[in-house]
């Protein structure tokens, strides 16, 4: 009982952190509502990131700065992409 506690509690540890940390459609679309010319490079040091390797440049360090407890975006805190 005690290890299937424990792992139901690690799952959902992992799933709320992990979701929390990437990018999700969402974003880029409420992104791309801004900017239409919007892309994964917007935000991000690859064009086309890997899930397991997402080094953000400075905008997308700034965006995730601006991430509330709640997973949403306060885009009056991010500057405009250049």
């Amino acid at each position: 009982m005690k290890k299937t506690t424990t792992a139901i509690v690690a799952t959902l540890a992992a799933l709320a952190l992990g979701s929390s940390a990437l990018a999700t459609m969402e974003i880029q679309k409420e992104y791309k509502a801004k900017d239409p010319k919007a892309n994964c490079a917007s935000c991000h040091v690859d064009k086309m990131p890997k899930k397991d390797k997402a080094d953000l440049n400075d905008f997308g360090k700034k965006v995730g700065e601006a991430k509330g407890a709640d997973g949403k975006i306060d885009w009056a805190k991010v500057p405009a992409a250049k």
